[in-house]
């Protein structure tokens, strides 16, 4: 083969072994053991574990894993990402029972990197799982066990999830005409049922015709309500346009349907 061909080739060669690459990855993500329910799962059960084991050090009495009812709902990378496979860009909401440490929103919100060994590593809010020390019942400050945490789950155990405890909750839309304030903003107000610990946690996305404006992660107590504000532009905000709601569920259930809400006049 002269140097001549092989220059004519070497396009073609590259491309081919680029569509080649990104089918192995494509396939090697595909057949990943890291998939939600296995990763709920897991979660669920480390946490509570170590959980019990900072309630030893802090003194907290009548703490069990059974008590606890840790449930874990996970997400990857947003609605638009398929929920498997290894990666820095998973998010779980953890629900749980402490009489020490109530949840204001009814979870709480863990960051995980997930990798291709079936183990992770997951960081948890500050302000419900403490600091990296913690000071024990004999005044040492001593390593907080749920601060920042690893775990592992068998590849080949069952692939179904957790369902919660009791009846889910249900996230309640708002209806109706909504106005945009003096700063071009609307704050659509959401209200979650009583249910389950969990209440209703999800991703709220808010659309003006096929242009998405925003979207927030939303987590509500049983019986909680929240405002989330979008922000409109000079063309966005005129009397009669519609905005655009859709709700992807983590935690409880919504309305599937996308909802509508003409915008009003200031």
């Amino acid at each position: 083969m002269t140097a001549t061909t092989i220059r004519r080739l070497a396009p073609r060669l590259l491309m081919v072994l680029a569509a080649g690459a990104a089918l192995a990855a494509f396939s090697s993500g595909r057949s990943s053991a890291v998939t939600r329910a296995r990763l709920e799962r897991s979660l669920s059960q480390t946490f509570a574990n170590l959980y019990i084991k900072q309630a030893k050090l802090l003194g907290h009495q009548g703490i069990t894993v059974k008590s606890l009812q840790a449930h874990a709902v996970c997400d990857k990378g947003g609605p638009k990402v398929a929920d498997h496979g290894p990666g820095a860009d998973w998010t779980c909401l953890m629900s749980w029972n402490d009489p020490n440490v109530p949840l204001p929103d009814g979870t709480g919100k863990f960051e995980l990197n997930v990798h291709s060994n079936d183990c992770y590593t997951a960081s948890g809010p500050t302000k419900l799982v403490g600091l990296l020390t913690i000071t024990n019942t004999r005044g040492d400050d001593v390593p907080n066990p749920v601060f920042e945490f690893d775990g592992c789950f068998d590849p080949n155990s069952s692939n179904a999830s957790i369902a919660p405890r009791g009846t889910p909750a249900t996230l309640k839309l708002p209806s109706g005409q909504i106005t945009p304030d003096k700063t071009g903003h609307v704050a659509p107000q959401f209200t979650c049922s009583a249910g389950a610990p969990g209440g209703c946690a999800g991703i709220l996305t808010a659309r003006i015709g096929s242009t998405t404006i925003g979207t927030a992660r939303y987590a509500l107590a049983p019986n909680g309500k929240n405002t989330f504000p979008f922000a409109l532009s000079a063309g966005q905000s005129k009397a009669g346009t519609m905005l655009l709601l859709t709700v992807t569920p983590l935690v409880g259930t919504a309305p599937r349907r996308v909802t509508e809400l003409p915008l009003g006049s200031r």
